[in-house]
């Protein structure tokens, strides 16, 4: 087994060699820049991550621009890449950078940790690839190279484990070069060492990779725990006026789609129609209830049953500016969409097309 000054030597020089250079936050990478590339990365892959990214940088290139924003302005430019509450803490950070630090992004390690949404790996990459500094990091791709490496078993959310790996991240971080073994690293296990077919005969660390040498790659780091996950049901009304435009609403800023416009929910309960009519004074009729709709969240799964249903004169009753609105497809108002919730709007948008 190789020190740890070797490991990251063969790092750096593969790095040198192979490592993405280009990417859109390595452009002038400013701790504003790089600290919306590290949120939007958790749990999303780079290509997934790249045209939100510079759509986003687009709309709000400073601090200032996206603390003055509102929330829904924000969470319209990162409807699709799901996990919405690292939006809301990325906004609320943003307006505390503004408030506490003069609009300056802080270059203290517990400053820096102190904001919301921003733990110790993503404290650590910010200051590293924006700043130099040296700190360790542990994302999911760093994981895995060194669960791999040193064959530690056990899932990396049980905390004997994630304290070994820590301990092993922090050794093998060089004094010098920080910033580019940090994205050495990273790109190790995004492009070489992944998730499914690592591709050992091009890692740096092969020759005395303890995963490799026993030939269980797959089996390192270990999956977490799988539990079935359980399944929610849920009606929601697709509610159309006479001018084609769509009934919705802004849920509660806890939860799933926190903060995001969706329809109307119904209650799962015989006479849930009848309910919501006489709660908001608005009659519909039914038109079709479309087939299941199917959404994967961490923990559960939703099955949405889609209800069409129109409605006469009564739009008038929705004004703008509350907690409910009329919504024209045909117009680009900024508003936080869940990706079910776009797709149902296109369905809408596509069936009144087809009556014309």
């Amino acid at each position: 087994m190789t020190g740890c000054a070797d490991f990251s030597d063969r790092v750096l020089a593969w790095y040198a060699r192979f490592g993405r250079k280009d990417l859109p936050w390595q452009c002038e990478p400013t701790p504003y820049r790089v600290w919306v590339s590290e949120i939007m990365l958790q749990q999303t892959q780079v290509s997934t991550v790249i045209p939100f990214y510079n759509r986003f940088m687009t709309r709000f290139p400073t601090v200032h621009a996206l603390a003055d924003a509102s929330q829904d302005q924000v969470l319209h430019h990162w409807s699709g890449l799901g996990y919405y509450a690292r939006a809301r803490n990325l906004h609320a950070a943003a307006r505390q950078i503004v408030t506490q630090h003069k609009g300056i992004f802080p270059e203290t390690f517990e400053v820096v940790l102190d904001l919301p949404g921003i733990g110790r790996s993503t404290a650590g990459a910010i200051l590293s690839l924006a700043c130099g500094q040296r700190h360790p990091i542990l994302d999911g791709n760093v994981k895995r190279v060194l669960a791999r490496y040193h064959a530690i078993a056990g899932w990396p959310g049980q905390a004997g484990v994630l304290k070994t790996l820590w301990s092993l991240a922090e050794s093998c971080t060089p004094a010098v070069q920080a910033a580019a073994y940090t994205q050495a690293i990273m790109d190790l296990g995004a492009t070489v060492c992944t998730r499914g077919r690592p591709v050992c005969v091009q890692c740096p660390l092969s020759a005395d990779c303890l995963a490799r040498q026993s030939g269980r790659q797959a089996s390192y780091p270990a999956p977490r725990p799988r539990k079935a996950l359980p399944v929610r049901k849920v009606t929601l009304l697709l509610l159309c006026n006479e001018h084609d435009e769509i009934l919705l609403e802004k849920r509660p800023p806890a939860g799933i789609w926190g903060g995001l416009w969706s329809f109307p929910e119904l209650a799962a309960s015989p006479d849930a129609e009848v309910a919501w009519q006489e709660a908001t004074g608005i009659r519909f009729q039914r038109i079709a209830a479309w087939p299941v709709m199917r959404h994967t969240f961490t923990h559960f799964q939703l099955e949405i049953t889609p209800l069409l249903a129109g409605i006469g004169n009564e739009a008038a009753l929705v004004m703008e500016g509350t907690d409910r609105v009329w919504y024209n497809t045909t117009q680009s108002t900024e508003r936080g969409l869940a990706a079910p919730v776009k797709k149902l709007l296109q369905q809408v948008s596509g069936w009144q097309n087809a009556r014309t």
